[in-house]
């Protein structure tokens, strides 16, 4: 075989573990919330321009 080359029987033997529990899943409506989110700025874009090339220049 060459580079890149594989054997097709060996895509034919392949066997996965799809033995699941269910305990073993992720409940993904156990934590859903419904509302809204408001955000106040007070800061001008100025302001929030100058901070953020004092971040720059300490890293």
């Amino acid at each position: 075989m060459g580079f890149g080359s594989y054997d097709e029987t060996e895509q034919d033997n392949q066997e996965y573990d799809t033995d699941f529990e269910d305990d073993d899943g992720v409940d993904t409506a156990e934590n859903t919330h419904d509302g809204d989110v408001e955000f106040e700025f007070t800061a001008s874009n100025d302001e929030l321009l100058d901070r953020l090339e004092e971040i720059k220049e300490n890293t």
